[in-house]
C-alpha cells in the first residue's frame, strides 16, 4: 500500500475527487468530491454535504472507492474505503468547515455548501493509476529550505527583540526574505472584536495599515474566528465570484476608505492565529499568485512564528506595569507654521478625518482626537502611555488594552498618510505628537 503521506498534495483539493459506490442490487453510483481530507496515514475524512445517493450506498455497505489527482503533477491514485463513524463537531470537523467556509464562499455557495458532518472512513488500500502517457514534472516546491529551522531562528530572534514594534518587523522581514514569502501581513483584533485591523505589512503596493477585515468572513477572518490554521492552496476556481464579493464588501464605508492591500488575483493563501493562552493577539497571513505556494511545513512553520509574536506581544503590553518612563519636562510648544489643516472626527464610531481624509477609526482615532485636542489647547505634545491609560474618554479596558498595538497602529498609518500630524517614541512608554501647523478640530457627534 502507498503511503498516505506520499501523496498528500493529493489531498490539497485543486482537483475534485471522484467518488465510486454501489447499491443493494449492485448498481454503481459516481459522483465528484470537492475534497478528500488528510486524516492520518490510515484515515480519510470526507465531507457530508449533498450526495445523498452516495451516502445511503456507503449506509448499506460500508465501502467506496476514491480516485484522488495531485494538482501538481496530475498522478491518480485510488483509495478503498471503509466507513468508520461520522463526526459533527470537534477539531477536525471545525477545520473541515473552516476551508469548506471559504472555498464555498469563493464560489458563491456560502450558503448552501454547509457542511453536516464529516465522514471517517479507515483507508484498506492506496494504489497508483499507471497513466497512459508520462507525467509532467512537477514544479518544485516553494519549500525547497527546510522550514521548521528557519521558524526556529526567528521564532529565536523575534524573542530576543524588548520592543513590540520591533518584533512585528523581526517577524515579517524574516518570513519575507528567508522564507522568501512574497507577501506578509499581520493583523490585529479590533477593540470591537468585529473586524481586523492591519498594522504591518511586506510586499504589496502599499503597507495598508489601519485597513480592516471583518472577523468570520474570509480566510483571514475564519482563521481568527474558529483560532485554527487555514491554507488553501488553490482558489481560481472561485476568482470570480471573489471579485464579486471584493467588490460587494468595499461598498461598505470603512473598507471603501482604506482596504485590505491584497493580490488583486491570489491562488495560495495561509492565515495562522496568533494565540496566548487562547487569546486572539492577531493573525499571520501570507498569499502567493502562485499555486501550491504553501506546503504543510510552511503551515507548521507559522504556527511557530505567530505563537511567539502573540507570546512577546502580550508579555509586551503586561510590562506597562513594571516600566516607568522618565518624567516629562516641559517641552517647548510646538511652534505652529502659518498653514492650518481641518480635522473631523465622528465620536459615534471614533473616526477621524484630516483635510478630508479618512486616517483610522476606533481606539486609535479616539486617541489621535484626544492628543490633537490637548495639543490644540495646551500646545502640549509630550505624552507617557500611563497618563494615556488613565484617560476614561478613551474607552480602554481595565486589563489587556493592548495600548502598544494601538499605538504602533496609529503611528504607523500616520506615517503612511504622510501628513501634517505624525507620532514619535523618543523612549518606551512615552509618545511625542509632531504636528505642522495648527489643527481645527470639528467634532460630529
Amino acid at each position: 500500500m502507498i503511503s498516505l503521506n506520499s501523496i498528500r498534495d493529493s489531498f490539497e483539493g485543486v482537483i475534485p475527487s471522484v467518488i465510486a459506490t454501489t447499491d443493494p442490487a449492485g448498481m454503481p453510483n459516481i459522483s465528484y468530491l470537492s475534497h478528500v481530507y488528510y486524516v492520518d496515514e490510515r484515515h480519510v475524512a470526507l465531507s457530508n454535504q449533498f450526495f445523498s445517493k452516495t451516502a445511503a450506498n456507503v449506509r448499506s455497505s460500508g465501502l467506496a472507492t476514491v480516485m484522488v489527482v495531485d494538482g501538481r503533477s496530475g498522478a491518480q491514485h485510488i483509495l478503498d474505503l471503509t466507513f468508520r463513524h461520522s463526526e459533527e463537531n470537534g477539531e477536525l470537523f471545525e477545520r473541515v468547515a473552516s476551508h469548506l467556509a471559504v472555498m464555498s464562499a469563493k464560489q458563491g455557495m456560502a450558503n448552501v455548501m454547509k457542511l453536516r458532518s464529516i465522514d471517517i472512513y479507515r483507508v484498506e488500500d492506496c494504489r497508483a493509476i499507471i497513466p497512459v502517457a508520462p507525467l509532467a514534472e512537477a514544479p518544485a516546491s516553494s519549500s525547497s529550505s527546510p522550514r521548521l529551522p528557519l521558524a526556529a531562528n526567528l521564532a529565536n530572534a523575534i524573542a530576543s527583540q524588548v520592543d513590540a514594534e520591533a518584533m512585528l518587523d523581526c517577524a515579517l522581514d524574516g518570513l519575507h526574505k528567508q522564507f522568501a514569502f512574497p507577501n506578509v501581513m499581520i493583523l490585529v483584533p479590533d477593540d470591537s472584536g468585529e473586524k481586523l485591523t492591519t498594522i504591518a505589512s511586506r510586499g504589496y503596493a502599499r503597507f495598508g495599515i489601519g485597513s480592516e477585515t471583518p472577523m468570520g468572513s474570509g480566510t483571514i477572518g475564519i482563521a481568527a474566528s474558529t483560532r485554527r490554521p487555514l491554507r488553501i492552496s488553490d482558489i481560481r476556481r472561485g476568482q470570480r465570484y471573489a471579485s464579486a464579493v471584493r467588490a460587494a464588501f468595499e461598498a461598505e464605508d470603512h473598507t471603501l476608505r482604506n482596504p485590505l492591500p491584497t493580490l488583486a488575483e491570489p491562488l495560495s493563501q495561509l492565515a495562522v492565529p496568533m494565540l496566548c493562552r487562547g487569546r486572539l493577539t492577531g493573525v499571520l497571513f501570507v498569499e502567493s499568485p502562485n499555486s501550491f505556494a504553501f506546503g504543510h511545513e510552511d503551515e507548521d512553520a507559522l504556527l511557530l512564528v505567530a505563537s511567539q509574536l502573540a507570546v512577546g506581544l502580550t508579555l509586551s503590553e503586561l510590562e506597562r506595569f513594571d516600566s516607568r518612563p522618565s518624567e516629562i519636562t516641559t517641552a517647548s510648544p510646538a511652534q505652529p507654521k502659518h498653514t492650518s489643516f481641518a480635522v473631523r472626527y465622528f465620536s459615534a464610531d471614533g473616526s477621524i478625518f484630516i483635510n478630508n481624509e479618512y486616517v483610522i477609526r476606533g481606539v486609535p482615532g479616539r486617541l489621535l482626537y484626544t492628543l490633537l485636542r490637548q495639543y490644540l489647547d495646551t500646545r502640549r505634545s509630550s505624552f507617557t502611555n500611563r497618563e494615556i491609560r488613565r484617560d476614561t474618554s478613551l474607552g480602554l479596558p481595565d486589563f489587556k488594552d493592548n495600548l502598544e498595538t494601538r499605538l504602533i497602529l496609529l503611528r504607523r498609518r500616520l506615517e503612511e498618510k504622510a501628513g501634517p500630524v505624525r507620532i514619535s517614541r523618543p523612549e518606551r512608554g512615552h509618545i511625542e505628537l509632531v504636528v505642522e501647523g495648527l489643527p481645527t478640530i470639528e467634532l460630529m457627534t
